[in-house]
């Protein structure tokens, strides 16, 4: 599956637009290194999202086509959340 698509099924990003730019500008890494919306996401990989001052680090569990809200968080687990005091 897509990045981009992943972001918003697994609702870390709420709309596929955002995760398309976020990607694009270099805010999302997988396993260490920046990849484009395009990068196909597999299980176990690691991924570290970028929200303004917090860095959120994700290990995938799971890849589905669509998921419920309440599906959404099995996704994927926390491994940790970094908050940036610049």
């Amino acid at each position: 599956m897509r990045l981009d698509k992943y972001l918003k099924v697994s609702r870390i990003i709420k709309r596929r637009s955002v995760a398309n730019e976020a990607c694009d500008s270099s805010y999302v890494e997988a396993n260490g290194r920046p990849v484009k919306a395009s990068y196909q996401v597999k299980q176990g990989d690691v991924l570290t999202v970028s929200f303004g001052t917090r860095k959120v680090k994700l290990r995938v569990l799971s890849i589905n086509e669509h998921a419920t809200k309440a599906d959404a968080s099995e996704m994927y687990e926390v491994i940790e959340t970094v908050k940036n005091e610049e």
